[in-house]
């Protein structure tokens, strides 16, 4: 039987290339070669895209061969240039494995859409919905799910730190891993907050800080067929879970432990996994992605963002509370190109 050629997509140009490229590592220790013949295609941050050997330390040095994904249907794959000629590739399916801008916010997917390839996650609307926290907000709170208090502040706008009661967060509001973001305690605080988050986006969200404990429910699967890893709880130490802003997460958090599954209530598991299901109905969500929420005191749950494309790092929080649920990374990824050549996770 032959293989399913899979073309597995890393890098990119956006904040998140280092964390994608680790993804890509682990997918490719995971990936079972022989039901799949993968292609490696890597894009560099300044966008150069090679077809290489895989996700190893020494791809983006020219250890490959230029590439590029063809939006001709004809060709459904890849143009591959060699000293002024192409040769194509055909590609059954493609993995995106990329975070933030460029891969997690619909951008790939629509080339993928044009190039009429079957693709693993969230389509193109529902990418770009979930990119921006400020439309996701919008949606889910019009379906009767709770969400912050925000504040969308555009890029030539000047607010007034006396218009806001503290504490509050100050995010951009497309960007992801909380790369950008603050948490102000004071007035005097907000205006270098702004400019940090713009740095990242000229669109910039300010929210209420919610208190409760930060929960994840990673959820695989379309429609109603959906299936759910444990839920998961950060405990932190100190400041706010930024685990991918840190040196070395691989050999553990600087404030934060995962707990898996969540030391929460039977009643609060079930109440985050149906709240979770309904937030990924709501955006028209996908193949997979983790909904991230926050655990009130008063039992009630209300919504942090979705990550459509989830860290799939030896260290991620989607992989392990899938692994705990007993659906280990091979495994997911066998479902997750079924659901997306099939319509069906088995």
């Amino acid at each position: 039987m032959d293989r399913l050629k899979i073309g597995i997509i890393f890098g990119g140009c956006s904040e998140e290339h280092p964390v994608s490229v680790k993804s890509a590592r682990e997918v490719a220790d995971h990936l079972d070669t022989d039901k799949y013949e993968p292609f490696y295609i890597g894009i560099t941050q300044n966008g150069d895209w090679w077809l290489c050997d895989g996700p190893d330390s020494d791809w983006e040095t020219g250890n490959g061969r230029p590439a590029v994904l063809s939006p001709d249907r004809s060709v459904h794959g890849l143009l591959v240039l060699d000293e002024g000629r192409h040769t194509t590739v055909h590609l059954d399916v493609v993995l995106p494995v990329m975070h933030g801008k460029l891969g997690e916010d619909g951008a790939i997917q629509g080339l993928l859409e044009l190039a009429d390839i079957p693709y693993v996650g969230c389509d193109v609307q529902s990418s770009a919905l979930c990119m921006d926290k400020a439309l996701t907000y919008t949606v889910v709170s019009s379906a009767g799910i709770a969400t912050p208090n925000f504040r969308v502040v555009t890029a030539d706008e000047t607010v007034h730190p006396d218009e806001l009661t503290y504490p509050v967060f100050v995010k951009p509001a497309r960007s992801g891993s909380s790369f950008g973001v603050s948490k102000v305690a004071h007035g005097d605080e907000l205006t270098s907050a702004v400019e940090t988050a713009r740095q990242y986006d000229s669109k910039v969200l300010i929210e209420e800080a919610v208190v409760g404990s930060e929960i994840g429910c990673a959820i695989l699967g379309n429609d109603v067929d959906l299936f759910t890893g444990e839920v998961d709880r950060i405990a932190l130490s100190h400041g706010f879970f930024r685990i991918h802003q840190e040196d070395t997460p691989e050999s553990g958090s600087e404030n934060s432990t995962f707990i898996v599954p969540a030391d929460i209530s039977a009643e609060s598991r079930s109440l985050v996994m149906e709240t979770a299901k309904e937030v990924y109905r709501a955006l028209g969500c996908r193949g997979l992605a983790r909904v991230d929420m926050f655990l009130k005191e008063d039992g009630s749950v209300v919504l942090n963002e979705v990550n459509t494309l989830p860290g799939l790092t030896s260290y991620s929080r989607y992989p392990r509370m899938m692994a705990a649920a007993g659906l280990p990374l091979a495994e997911m990824i066998d479902r997750l190109v079924s659901l997306t050549l099939t319509g069906k996770t088995q």
